[in-house]
């Protein structure tokens, strides 16, 4: 699906990187200081970012011409992907030829006033100057904030994939009360949340859980979960009362709409065998769990959770997709990135992100140094505090990088 652009509105960092320390019955929030970001956004558009803008308006001149193009409009689908593509483009390209002409204007007035030829002239494009430098200011502000709402393309909708990592029994427990609090979380935000595979442990714990979360915004606001997440804890199977210190990772995946990921079948080798683990004997005597193989790149995934081989095949083949748009989408991360979402870290899971410490009720985000004391309420689904700083904190280093 073609990107989404938005359009500019004045963006307020929020005031919540302030320093200090409160004790562990208050707040503690001792992240970086809160840039000034009007001199970024307000700078001249040139370099790499005024390159690629205008190859922006080559290829949406290039699409208007495939458009009116009788070839073209007879290839359906394809058709559909230019008009979608065109449509996606078109704000950031009003945007930027607003740009030009305020460029163009100004540069006009500057020659004039330099020339000095025509006094009557000279006065006017003087007593315009000031407007005109305003205009171009507000113009190139546009087009930096409206790279900054780019947040993502794409759907909504986000799949995770949670697994237990050192720590054994404990790590199992802790990353099944990792999927409670975005279940809650969820729920909060009026999103769905639907359980596709899941191991369970014989203390109620996972060794591993995949789960997709659909509702406006999900992957948007959750896409920063993605790594490794450390507990410091007493574990319930602790009879000496000593502090553990376990791990779970967390890789949160945007959902790959149909039209997105063309699959062969030929690419495919789906193998079925039964199911193991808990079911009843439906489950263990026929062939319903799903292995499927994508050739051309090794990706593999498997399903056993229903009873349905038809079921089962359906939520590999979501979970594929989206591990296909994961790749992909990584890959033209690295080649656009100056017109891209800029993750906080790579999103890997062996990036250690986030530290909860029991005994003194504290979550740190290690990648913005940021530290808050209510992990208590952190665990029932009260998340946002924490995500808006690390969107706060990803806003201030893509503007940076504009």
């Amino acid at each position: 699906m073609g990107a989404r652009w938005p359009s500019p509105a004045l963006i307020l960092i929020p005031g919540s990187s302030t320093s200090g320390r409160f004790g562990p019955h208050g707040v503690t929030k001792m992240c970086a200081a809160e840039k000034d970001t009007t001199e970024f956004l307000e700078k001249p558009i040139e370099g790499r970012l005024s390159e690629r803008l205008f190859a922006m308006d080559q290829r949406f001149q290039d699409l208007e011409q495939l458009i009116g193009e009788p070839a073209q409009q007879a290839d359906g689908m394809k058709f559909q992907e230019i008009l979608r593509e065109h449509g996606s483009l078109s704000p950031m390209i009003h945007l930027h030829r607003k740009y030009v002409i305020c460029l163009g204007n100004l540069a006009e007035a500057n020659e004039i006033i330099a020339s000095g030829s025509d006094l009557e002239l000279k006065e006017l494009a003087e007593m315009e100057l000031g407007d005109l430098q305003q205009s171009v200011k507000f113009s190139a502000r546009a087009i930096r904030l409206a790279i900054l709402d780019h947040q993502t393309e794409g759907g909504d909708d986000c799949i995770f994939e949670v697994r237990a990592g050192a720590g054994g029994d404990e790590a199992a427990l802790f990353a099944s009360d990792v999927f409670k609090m975005y279940t809650l979380y969820a729920e909060k935000k009026r999103w769905k949340v639907e359980v596709l595979s899941a191991s369970e442990t014989a203390l109620g714990g996972y060794k591993e859980i995949t789960f997709s979360v659909k509702g406006k915004g999900a992957f948007e606001r959750l896409c920063f979960e993605s790594g490794g997440h450390r507990v410091q804890r007493v574990p319930t199977t602790e009879a000496q009362g000593r502090i553990h210190t376990s791990a779970i990772t967390v890789a949160v995946m945007q959902e790959a709409e149909a039209e997105e990921i063309q699959i062969e079948e030929s690419d495919l080798r789906i193998d079925t065998f039964c199911a193991s683990g808990p079911g009843g004997q439906s489950v263990n005597k026929t062939s319903s769990a799903v292995r499927i193989t994508h050739i051309p790149t090794g990706v593999v995934v498997s399903m056993q959770d229903e009873k349905s081989q038809h079921r089962n095949r359906d939520k590999a083949m979501r979970l594929l997709k989206t591990r296909l748009k994961e790749a992909q989408d990584r890959q033209k991360q690295q080649e656009e990135d100056a017109l891209r979402r800029s993750l906080i870290g790579t999103g890997d899971r062996s990036d250690r992100i986030r530290t909860y410490n029991f005994p003194q009720n504290r979550i740190s985000d290690h990648r913005i140094n940021c530290t808050l004391y209510n992990l208590d309420r952190f665990l029932t689904g009260e998340i946002d505090e924490l995500l808006d700083q690390l969107e706060a904190h990803d806003r201030e280093e893509r503007v940076q990088g504009l």
